[in-house]
């Protein structure tokens, strides 16, 4: 199973850290940016898979592909963001870690704008004039 692999990388990794930080920090991140990026390649092919599932759904229920899209490019922007600031974190950088949460979250608004507007479009017309 690959969650037996992923979580004993993830120990093993935390335990080195542990070790390594005291005489060399900038390795011990290193490590810690090495370890997410294989673990998130790992899991990129279940990543695929999901997003193939949720294409092939969208068009049996005949949901318009821009909706479909959107919201998987929000929901991309979302596990970046929070990768991207976790991984700056773990650097001791919280600062710049929340200017990427932040970042990410103005993203998210950006693209949930014609979401919205659509939604509210929809309503409107079923309120009668």
């Amino acid at each position: 199973m690959e969650i037996i692999q992923i979580v004993s990388l993830g120990i093993i990794t935390s335990l080195l850290v542990l070790i390594i930080k005291e005489q060399k920090p900038s390795f011990a991140f290193f490590l810690i940016l090495l370890t997410g990026i294989f673990i998130f390649i790992t899991i990129i092919g279940h990543v695929a898979e999901i997003l193939n599932l949720i294409y092939y759904l969208g068009e049996k229920a005949n949901v318009n592909g821009m909706y479909i899209e959107t919201i998987l490019q929000i929901i991309g922007i979302a596990y970046l963001a929070e990768f991207g600031a976790s991984i700056t974190r773990d650097a001791g950088l919280s600062s710049v870690a929340s200017k990427i949460e932040l970042a990410g979250k103005v993203l998210i608004l950006v693209l949930a704008v014609p979401i919205l507007t659509a939604v509210i479009e929809t309503i409107i017309g079923f309120i009668p004039a």
